[in-house]
């Protein structure tokens, strides 16, 4: 669908990290490592499993939720929106890191093949290691990735922002040759005033907060119907381009 405007979505600060150095010691981290059978140094942050040894770190109420990316990802990749060739999505992590997520992979449905699909990609910095890569994984600081992108609208999607109905939002973000929108990645407090000092706008969607995979899910939406494409759907023949499935290695 040419002559639309692609929509950049990126899940910023994001609760997706391996197990930092400060806590790789604590029994319930080393407990969990013995009994994934892999050093603790590879494993995903994730509150179910070191809720305990997370009590100390920095950030702690921001950090170890790795479905967060799972849920909003698996949510906008199936998307028609990302169907028709009209979503480029990133990931950017706690941690500093930038995830490139190819429009055509399709990610395992299960958690914890997810988590593995993850530890492999920290591992490796891309999956699958060989052929075309599906995943990327690269030092990249969100002011980068932005500076890159060179947005002509970037919107950051914050309770502190001015409150605006996600289907006027969309309307909007669709009258510009490269709209951005930033969504938070994790479960709890705000994003950092860089992050926001990034954003050509605040806004706020809704009078409550919500999961970032239905903020996510909502902008994709409205977008759709805000290029009509939807009713441009129903009107052509089935596309049979399909998805590349992605699987972690085994150990």
């Amino acid at each position: 669908m040419s002559g639309k405007p692609v929509l950049t979505l990126i899940l910023a600060e994001a609760a997706l990290e391996t197990v930092p150095k400060e806590i790789l010691d604590h029994p319930q981290v080393k407990r969990h490592a013995e009994r994934a059978g892999k050093p603790a140094s590879r494993l995903l942050l994730n509150k179910s499993y070191h809720y305990e040894a997370m009590a100390k770190l920095k950030d702690k109420e921001k950090r170890g939720r790795p479905d967060i990316v799972h849920l909003t990802l698996l949510e906008v990749l199936g998307s028609p929106l990302n169907m028709e060739g009209l979503l480029k999505v990133y990931v950017h992590t706690y941690g500093g890191y930038v995830i490139d997520v190819r429009p055509e992979v399709r990610l395992p449905r299960d958690c914890n093949r997810f988590s593995g699909l993850m530890e492999q990609l920290f591992q490796e910095g891309r999956v699958p290691p060989e052929g075309r890569p599906l995943l990327t994984l690269r030092r990249q600081t969100l002011t980068q990735l932005v500076r890159k992108l060179k947005p002509t609208l970037t919107v950051a999607l914050t309770r502190q922002g001015e409150p605006q109905p996600a289907n006027q939002l969309a309307r909007e973000l669709t009258q510009t040759s490269r709209p951005t929108v930033i969504i938070g990645g994790f479960p709890h407090g705000g994003f950092s005033r860089q992050t926001l000092r990034l954003a050509d706008r605040l806004v706020a969607i809704d009078r409550e907060s919500l999961e970032a995979w239905v903020v996510a899910s909502r902008i994709v939406a409205y977008y759709e119907q805000a290029l009509g494409l939807p009713e441009e759907r129903l009107r052509q023949p089935l596309n049979p381009r399909g998805k590349t499935k992605i699987n972690a290695r085994r150990p």
